[in-house]
């Protein structure tokens, strides 16, 4: 009875919605007419106190839509470079962007090609927004943009881990064997399948190397409350307490999905006190005039109250096979009717990075990776724990920035050096073999 019940959840929700629509309106007028500078009230204490009621009421009532990277320009050398957004690759569930950096051909060299694998968990891709922006002065950058199952018909079909694993195969594939794919947090699991896939096939596209970043590759290792949750919970209990049904008129109406707006309920009531707190220093912020500390907030949950779908099957498989049955670790994980056999991955460097303070993927995690790609030589391997930071540190803010990007960024360039003197030496010998024959 409460799964039937769950179905119309969404419907619910849509409801509340226009239920508040009318309350909104007001709040919207009263906000303008305290904020107008033609009204003697908005100088004192009360008007502001009553913009700032009117502001925090339309915020956290307010449906975010889909944020923009924003990522216009870079520097590079000291010279400010115009940045376009380019789709090269797309598919029902997911767009491939790349960041074209306006050079002029005599100035272009040589620099790490990095597939961005953004988590499909609930946020949109622009969460990497501070992750790219990092990466762009010194590297050819290119990100999954994937979709909200809500926007995408039932006529395009189904989507699972099996499809993301499959997407991830054709991007490489499209992209060429000197990329560099770096999953942050949950496509950890499904990128490194990806690479097993391809190198079992000695597909000659499989990257150069790849970096998983506080990705759940072993959940039985400092198992967090996420991780415990899911284990005692079950994934039938998931099916039944968390699936329902988009409504009409939505694009995907009637498709199965686990919505934003419950997973986004989730995070908050992890750290419940913490956004509280953040939201009443916002409203003092507000009535003092504060306007740089205001704008802080609003840019942090702007794009965090940003939320997308999953589709069912998607979020179930995902559970099941990473939370609940550990099928990675095991060696029990197939792809389609094909085992992902991690011994199978040879000539892909691997790089792992965690966060000391990590509540989502607890340490060694990660690390894990080194234990099962037994077959990766050790000069291309690279393990580091960072230390003071979270989940989200682990690929965004000030330790990312001066600590893990440059790590990351120094172990790509080597490889490529690596693969370029590899690349001589075998010229070299051709051109020696050649002038024996013609001696």
């Amino acid at each position: 009875m409460y799964g039937a019940a769950m179905s119309f959840a969404y419907h619910a929700y849509e409801a509340v919605h226009m239920m508040v629509s009318p309350v909104r309106g007001v709040s919207d007028a009263m906000h303008l007419a305290f904020k107008n500078p033609a009204n003697p009230l908005t100088y004192t204490p009360f008007g502001r106190t009553v913009a700032a009621s009117c502001e925090l009421f339309e915020r956290m009532t307010r449906r975010y839509g889909k944020p923009a990277f924003g990522l216009d320009e870079t520097t590079m050398n000291g010279v400010k470079v115009a940045v376009e957004e380019r789709v090269v690759w797309e598919r029902p569930f997911c767009k491939l962007v790349y960041f074209d950096r306006k050079i002029p051909s005599s100035r272009r060299k040589p620099q790490p090609k990095v597939l961005l694998v953004a988590p499909m968990s609930g946020h949109y891709a622009t969460l990497l927004r501070g992750t790219v922006e990092a990466f762009l002065p010194g590297h050819e950058v290119y990100i999954t943009d994937w979709v909200d199952a809500r926007l995408v018909p039932l006529s395009e079909g189904r989507f699972d881990l099996d499809d993301y694993i499959d997407y991830v195969i054709g991007m490489l594939q499209m992209l060429g064997p000197d990329t560099h794919v770096m999953a942050i947090c949950q496509p950890s699991v499904p990128v490194i399948a990806a690479v097993a896939r391809m190198e079992a096939e000695s597909d000659p596209c499989a990257p150069r190397s790849m970096t998983l970043m506080g990705g759940p590759i072993d959940t039985r290792r400092s198992p967090t409350a996420v991780n415990q949750l899911a284990m005692e919970r079950g994934t039938d209990w998931f099916r039944r307490n968390c699936i329902t049904v988009v409504p009409f008129p939505s694009l995907g109406a009637f498709r199965q999905v686990y919505p934003g707006f419950m997973q986004l309920s989730g995070f908050m009531a992890m750290n419940i006190d913490r956004h509280v707190t953040a939201h009443y220093d916002m409203f003092k912020h507000l009535v003092s005039g504060d306007g740089d500390s205001a704008e802080k907030h609003r840019d942090f949950y702007d794009e965090y109250l940003a939320v997308m779908d999953l589709t069912a099957e998607f979020y179930l498989q995902t559970v099941d096979t990473v939370f609940v049955q550990h099928a990675l670790p095991k060696g029990e994980m197939m792809h389609r009717d094909k085992p992902v056999d991690l011994t199978a991955i040879r000539r892909v460097a691997l790089m792992t990075v965690e966060g000391e303070n990590d509540d989502i993927s607890g340490v060694g995690q990660t690390k894990a990776a080194h234990d099962l790609c037994v077959n990766i030589p050790a000069d291309k391997r690279v393990h580091y724990l960072q230390p003071k930071v979270g989940h989200y540190g682990v690929f965004n803010g000030s330790r990312f920035r001066a600590e893990i990007q440059p790590r990351i960024s120094d172990f790509m360039v080597s490889l490529d050096m690596e693969a370029a003197k590899d690349r001589r030496d075998d010229s070299a010998k051709e051109q020696r073999k050649a002038l024996k024959v013609v001696g």
